[in-house]
């Protein structure tokens, strides 16, 4: 393969192009133009290498060696030396001293393009791939006393799973081939859900193969192999299965279609099957597009610079050579340079789509309230009672067909349920995602205060995706930060908890961190704190992270804490690792030290057993511990045992203490004496929080689990879980009863368990944010929340008591990045194709900067606005889970447009088919929101839209003046409203010199674009 052919094939693996029959992904995206883009490769961009040495065809090596040749011998054959012809010597002269060898320039040219972009470029990822050589590389400094520096430093962490979620092919003949995923039932077919690494691709058995619309789909479940088998005789089974499945008459095309060779992208056939191909593409691990560049074209322009001083330029030959060579020598630069710096914006333009859409804020596409029957109107309860989904629902969290009548008056489990049962179970959940909108609504409407009723927001998303769409609305009211980070193990990547690109585990692994936790930082309140747990792996590298963000002055401690309560027996180790870490930053640590956070209540719930009329209490021991002294004398039990120890305090202060009731023997007189202290008096005896934090207060791994095995009844459900006395005692040295406790790592949700355990133990009022993605979101953590709320103690996966608390808290979902990429359509105007057809020098320009922003921009996930004109109709293509089947959703406009604008929501409603939402901006005005249907998204006829716009604005006129809202009151300080208006309007900021007015009554899709795509890079 020469040069040119070289070149042209890792342009085509950057491009994308190298995958044709792929439609998905970046790959269908950059297949809609394939064939464009190539003939713009072939045909423009690399013969501008040849253009740009024409000036030297004159001096051509070859030519002039061939014109030597010939006047050589020309004077042979008139019997004359041709060393004596002065015509042989002009052109000897010439030929050893001027002449140049074309090939050989354009030759190296194409060699320094590709080994310049060969050296960034691995696998969808451009990043400085390793050099065994020195000097390859220059890192950015400005003259820091340290730096700290990674190699993919100014990138994004992108990389969610390691199998493909969407996977669609075509034949050679045209034909589109769909995998897809279709959720297996685990409870139907006794499979426990498993963690990653147990997990297998298996055909589906209900429905394996079928056509639709010309188009073949095969379908697979994602879970654990009855058999454990590993994954590649699975495929070998499927192949076979399949292609029996094709055999009937109506489907046997389709066997000769996926039964031909497949071919590589240069045209030499395999011995693999089609199907045995892209089936073994689709199962094996996806290693491509771990990250996407901040800022690809400027890294790739400085980098080239560098390549070219480092490995072009050679100032010794320029010394040395004569001015002719000289010349030919930076010409060779420049054309480097210029091709280069040509492909280079095609690559960014590539790049740049990607993080437009990694970075914009994503749409809300599932919105659900789970909330306590005691918060329910009873004029609900008769459509909550005939839910039999909801009923099951209680049956397989609650044990409700369990409860039985008895003469304490419980009322009996019955199908369907009653009123009466409803009524007397007043800590049953109610999700809404079993109910129509009409319901969920009517609920809503009865709070006064809807964000200040709800406890808890789960998001189930990619956690730099929910900070992103969240931040804005609690910027600055979070008190705590706790995350429990994958600790970049062997394990980790295993289960699919952290998936790092070979070779770049460490700088992946920061890449994550980094910028997550700076977008946490701009929600802690000045005086929050940041916890975060972490082992001997990666915590040098944590602490350098936290203080780039957080800086080194804001330090408040390293926590060592015993996750282990027995002795290891790894014999592998010199060492066993029994410990693992908290990191404790301050926002700001004076503004921490004045509100006076950081006491440490290590005794547990307060109780009243022996009924001290001084009312509830706790203890803690009285005799010092092993790393404490005290004084010596000897305390007879009521048992009459001697007890000869060092104690807490002097023996004149135990006397008083005993006269006074504050000294207790527990084990029915035999144990070590303890000292009681009362409710009242927690904050005198809560003590300041110290860095060793042991497992007999704090809990161990063993512990956790144990946890999620009595509420779930089954083991591993989740593997290393924190303890949630753990997470109780980080958010107690964080402080206040009255709090926000963020954790956007929240696996199995121990975060949300100790939060509402710590509220029922001190009656406090402490919220909380969850954040996680895939499946565990919904079979964990929303379960788990929903049974702590339900009951205080479980056993095998029954309720102990049925003591629950009050409780209401959201769970929402938000597009994916995939998501986003699926949605994109291409589409190009007819005056667009017009102008590229006939102006030759917009069309290079076009080509390499501009066709993909402006081709994409009507996408349904860069903000469809005409779409706006139905907001409860707006749909995008969503994947169900990380692997899951993609399907068209209603987007959740409104819930997407109260994240946008940060609102304080305080009253949502619907009304004669009109949403209503009132609320607080950042500013801290006064918003109401309205949304309502203005036409048909199908009609296409330009008059009939016209009526149906005139319609509703009548019908908005009539709604203002029925509800009496008034856009020339003071009321509200902003009005927003979809579609076109003729309400009434001021300017709240009036118009003058260099200051655009901001007018009272906006429309809502100016706003939301403004908002949705308002982010700096990160």
């Amino acid at each position: 393969m020469n040069s040119f052919e070289k070149l042209k094939n890792k342009l085509s693996e950057l491009f994308q192009l190298d995958q044709a029959d792929l439609d998905f992904g970046i790959y269908r995206i950059m297949n809609a133009r394939r064939d464009e883009v190539t003939r713009f490769l072939d045909q423009d961009l690399l013969p501008q290498v040849r253009e740009a040495f024409k000036q030297y065809d004159s001096a051509d090596k070859t030519v002039l060696k061939k014109e030597l040749e010939e006047a050589e011998k020309g004077a042979r054959a008139l019997g004359v030396e041709p060393d004596g012809v002065p015509k042989v010597k002009e052109l000897r002269a010439k030929y050893e001293t001027s002449s140049v060898d074309i090939a050989a320039l354009e030759n190296e040219v194409y060699d320094h393009l590709y080994s310049f972009f060969s050296r960034y470029y691995d696998e969808g990822d451009f990043i400085s791939l390793r050099r065994y050589k020195e000097g390859v590389y220059a890192i950015p400094y400005e003259g820091e006393e340290v730096k700290l520096h990674w190699a993919n430093h100014d990138q994004y962490y992108i990389k969610t799973t390691e199998y493909f979620r969407d996977y669609t092919f075509k034949t050679s003949s045209g034909h589109l081939v769909h995998f897809k995923i279709v959720e297996a039932d685990t409870e139907k077919d006794n499979i426990k859900a498993g963690n990653e690494k147990e997990r297998r691709f298996l055909l589906h058995g209900e429905k394996p193969v079928s056509e639709e619309e010309g188009e073949l789909i095969i379908r697979f479940e994602y879970r654990p192999d009855a058999n454990k088998r590993k994954q590649d005789p699975i495929n070998d089974d499927m192949v076979k299965r399949v292609f029996k499945n094709l055999g009937t008459d109506s489907l046997a095309v389709w066997q000769h279609r996926l039964s031909a060779k497949w071919n590589r992208s240069d045209g030499t056939e395999t011995n693999k099957t089609i199907l045995d191909k892209h089936l073994f593409d689709y199962t094996r691990r996806n290693t491509f597009d771990y990250f996407i560049h901040k800022d690809l074209g400027g890294f790739l322009r400085r980098e080239l610079d560098f390549y070219i001083k480092n490995e072009v330029m050679r100032l010794d030959d320029i010394e040395e050579e004569s001015v002719p060579r000289v010349e030919q020598y930076l010409s060779k630069i420049k054309v480097i340079r210029r091709i280069a710096h040509k492909i280079i914006d095609f690559l960014a333009q590539i790049e740049n789509l990607q993080k437009k859409l990694w970075l914009k804020k994503k749409f809300v596409v599932e919105t659900h309230y789970c909330v306590t029957l005691d918060r329910v109107p009873d004029e609900l309860y008769p459509e909550i009672a005939s839910n039999d989904m909801q009923r099951e629902e209680w049956v397989r969290l609650f044990v409700i067909d369990e409860i039985k009548k008895d003469l304490a008056g419980t009322v009996d489990y019955t199908e369907p349920l009653t009123v009466e049962f409803l009524k007397a179970n007043p800590f049953l959940l109610l999700d809404t995602k079993f109910f129509g909108q009409e319901l969920k609504y009517k609920l809503l409407s009865k709070f006064e205060d809807a964000d200040e009723n709800t406890d808890g927001v789960l998001v189930c998303s990619e956690n730099l995706q929910a900070l992103n769409l969240c931040h804005l609305r609690y910027r600055k009211e979070v008190g705590c930060v706790y995350i429990d980070p994958p600790y970049n193990t062997e394990e980790d990547r295993q289960e699919g908890k952290f998936i790092y690109k070979d070779s770049f585990e460490h700088s992946s692994w920061v890449c994550l961190m980094k910028d997550r936790i700076a977008l946490a930082y701009n929600m802690l309140q000045d005086e929050g704190v940041f916890f975060s747990s972490i082992d001997h792996h990666e915590i040098s590298i944590l602490k350098m992270i936290f203080e780039l963000v957080f800086t080194r002055r804001n330090f408040e401690g390293l926590i060592t804490w015993r996750r282990r309560h027995n002795q290891p027996n790894d014999k592998t180790k010199m060492i066993g690792m029994v410990s693992e870490y908290l990191l404790a930053y301050a926002r700001h640590s004076g503004e921490l030290k004045k509100a006076g956070v950081g006491k440490l209540d290590l005794t547990g719930s307060f109780s009243n057993p022996d009924n001290d009329p001084r009312g509830e209490w706790a203890s803690k021991p009285w005799k010092v511990g092993s790393d404490q002294s005290g004084t010596c004398y000897k305390i007879i039990s009521p048992t009459g045992k001697v007890l000869d120890e060092e104690w807490m305090g002097d023996e004149n202060t135990y006397k008083l203490l005993l006269a006074d009731n504050r000294i207790i023997f527990p084990r029915k007189g035999e144990g070590y004496p303890r000292k009681k202290y009362f409710k009242t008096e927690r904050e005198e005896e809560g003590q300041c929080a110290t860095n060793w934090w042991g497992h007999e207060y704090f809990g161990h791994n063993a512990g956790a689990n144990n946890t999620l095995t009595t509420l779930f009844g089954a083991k591993n459900r989740f593997s290393n879980p924190k303890p949630v006395e753990l997470v109780r005692g980080v958010i107690q040295v964080a402080g206040r009863k009255v709090a926000l406790i963020l954790d956007y790592f929240a696996g199995s949700g121990t975060t949300g368990h100790a939060v509402i355990n710590l509220n029922r133990e001190d009656k406090g009022n402490r919220k909380y944010i969850l954040v996680e993605m895939g499946d565990y979101f919904s079979t964990v953590l929303v379960p788990r929340i929903k049974k702590v709320i339900y009951s205080k103690d479980w056993k095998n996966g029954k309720p102990v008591s049925r003591e629950g608390v009050s409780h209401m808290f959201k769970y929402i979902r938000l597009e994916s990045y995939e998501d986003a990429l699926a949605n994109i359509e291409l589409q190009r105007t007819g005056p667009q194709q017009l102008l590229l057809d006939k102006a030759e020098g917009f069309r290079e320009s076009y080509m390499l900067k501009y066709m993909l922003d402006f081709e994409s921009r009507g996408s349904q996930t860069l903000l469809n606005i005409d779409n706006f004109d139905d907001p409860w109709n707006y749909k995008l293509l969503v994947g169900a889970g990380s692997v899951g089947e993609t399907k068209p959703v209603n987007v959740d406009l409104v819930e997407t447009f109260n994240w946008l604008l940060g609102l304080k929501v305080k009253h949502i409603d619907r009304i004669s088919g009109f949403q209503v939402v009132e609320g607080q901006n950042p500013k801290g005005e006064k918003v109401l929101v309205i949304w309502r249907k203005v036409r048909d998204l199908d009609e296409t006829d330009p008059e009939k839209i016209a009526v149906a716009q005139e319609k509703a604005n009548r019908d908005l006129n009539a709604f203002f003046r029925k509800q009496q809202y008034n856009t020339l009151d003071s009321e509200f300080d902003l009005i927003y409203v979809n579609g076109d208006n003729n309400l009434m309007n001021i300017p709240v900021v009036p118009e003058k010199e260099g200051v655009e007015p901001r007018y009272k009554v906006r429309l809502i899709e100016e706003e939301f674009k403004r908002l949705m795509f308002d982010v700096k890079d990160i």
